[in-house]
């Protein structure tokens, strides 16, 4: 090998086998202005390969002598449809002792690993590059098909549309639900968005209040059966009973299968990204619609925000999507979105839970009473995840009669989404997924206590009992006794 090459421009190459695939790469090579030796042997098609003026020589590659012509070169391609030839070539190569970057062919996954163990640095099969190929082509040509679906929809719905997020919205809920009002205000329909619940969490009231995102709430908005067509985005979660529709859903958008399908005229539920926010941003692209500065600063914090800043579960769609928005966003504002002032409610919430904490092991249970603002439950249980030696936190809470309990993990053994449903399904509503969880429990399930003044402490006491031997019963760690600490 060439001792003083030194960057691309300097580096030769010489293709062992020029079929239709070795004339293919030493075409593209040479137009790229490379230095390429064409070995093979064939005299007729060397003959034809210099009449195009490429540097080619005839030798049977499958001869030991083969690397008697490689000596000046840095990198060999092996690439004849004779995969025994091949392996002649590749042993040829290896036996010198030479440190040529070998790339070879092979024509099955057995000839793939014998390959391999004699030395190839990358193998190629056809059949798998071919089956890629074809893949992403499939992708493109889907994506076209389903957006020109998407478009007819919008188009043909009338001049009103309901985007209906999910309960107590999110960012990517929410993201996903302006890109596709701007989808529709593209195509001449006005849309509004429209929940259910609260926009509680101190973030995302940022998220909204900073990129002046308009939302309905649902009591505030007119039935959905005023409105020409109605979309949902985001609702994985949520069974179709719950939404106390009024009206049939023409289009539903997600990342996630729902427990409860949508009967929809379009849906699109891509379960290999990771957030709903990745999916209209690829219909942004596909409708050749550059997302403004508020779109795209949304749709990219709803992928940071579901991915975990891409530190979970992230695809190669969600990190495309994030580079295609990054130019449009305004990072000032995400950083605001994401250092947002602590309420006087969430900040009593936390000191609470802190105080009331309880450890086993790695995991903490904690309450916080009597609660007027749920949303500062997650708040809680995400903080005190930074206490040394802690991977799992759950927060619980007593408000509007119900028990809610927020749970925070990063132990990459735990789904502690799954252990909550295990755990509570039969008596509430568990969701979440391998980092966090969320449980709504009616209260009294576990004690038939009412919850009037004089018995709110022994409400409480029992209801905290109760969750935290369960949880930690599931959890399979011991505790579930009561014999926990503070961990002071």
């Amino acid at each position: 090998m060439s001792s003083g090459a030194s960057g691309s421009a300097r580096t030769r190459y010489a293709i062992l086998g020029c079929g239709s695939v070795g004339h293919a790469v030493a075409e593209e090579l040479t137009d790229r202005g490379k230095d390429v030796l064409i070995l093979d042997r064939d005299e007729s098609r060397v003959e034809a390969l210099r009449d195009q003026d490429l540097n080619a020589r005839v030798q049977d590659i499958a001869e030991p002598d083969v690397v008697d012509e490689l000596d000046d070169r840095d990198i060999v391609l092996i690439l004849a449809s004779d995969v025994e030839a091949n392996k002649a070539a590749v042993s040829a190569v290896r036996e010198t002792g030479g440190d040529h970057y070998v790339v070879v062919r092979a024509s099955d996954p057995v000839s793939e690993d014998e390959l391999r163990e004699r030395g190839a640095d990358v193998v190629i099969n056809p059949s798998t590059v071919i089956a890629d190929s074809a893949l992403q082509s499939l992708e493109t040509g889907e994506l076209e098909y389903m957006a020109r679906q998407l478009a007819e929809i919008i188009e043909e719905g009338g001049d009103r549309m309901a985007i209906l997020t999910h309960d107590n919205p999110e960012p990517d809920s929410i993201a996903s639900a302006t890109a596709l009002q701007a989808i529709a205000e593209a195509f001449g329909v006005d849309a509004d968005i429209i929940y259910s619940g609260d926009v509680g969490h101190q973030e995302n009231r940022a998220f909204v209040n900073l990129l002046g995102i308009d939302l309905l709430a649902r009591g505030d908005a007119p039935p959905l059966s005023e409105y020409e067509t109605v979309a949902a985005v985001d609702l994985a979660k949520a069974a179709a009973e719950d939404l106390d529709l009024d009206a049939s859903i023409d289009i539903y958008l997600d990342h996630l299968e729902s427990e409860v399908p949508f009967d929809a005229r379009f849906v699109d539920v891509r379960t290999n990204v990771s957030s709903t926010s990745t999916i209209l941003t690829k219909y942004l692209q596909e409708f050749d619609q550059s997302p403004s500065e508020a779109v795209a600063t949304a749709l990219l914090y709803g992928i940071r925000a579901e991915t975990l800043d891409f530190k979970r579960d992230t695809t190669p769609a969600d990190l495309t999507a994030a580079a295609y928005l990054h130019p449009f966003a305004n990072h000032d504002t995400l950083e605001q979105v994401e250092s947002p002032s602590m309420s006087p409610e969430t900040l009593d919430v936390l000191a609470e839970a802190i105080q009331n904490r309880e450890v086993q092991g790695s995991h903490l249970f904690s309450t916080a009473g009597f609660i007027r603002d749920r949303e500062a439950l997650a708040q809680a249980a995400q903080h005190l995840l930074n206490l040394e030696g802690i991977t799992t936190t759950a927060v619980l809470g007593i408000a509007d009669e119900k028990i809610y309990l927020a749970a925070r993990s990063k132990d990459i053994r735990l789904n502690i989404g799954n252990v909550l449903d295990e755990a509570f399904s039969e008596m509430g509503d568990a969701a979440g997924h391998s980092t966090q969880g969320s449980l709504e429990i009616p209260l009294g399930i576990f004690t038939g206590i009412e919850a009037s003044g004089e018995n709110r402490d022994t409400l409480l006491h029992l209801t905290e009992e109760a969750v935290r031997r369960k949880l930690f019963d599931a959890l399979g760690v011991e505790g579930g006794s009561g014999d926990s600490s503070n961990g002071s």
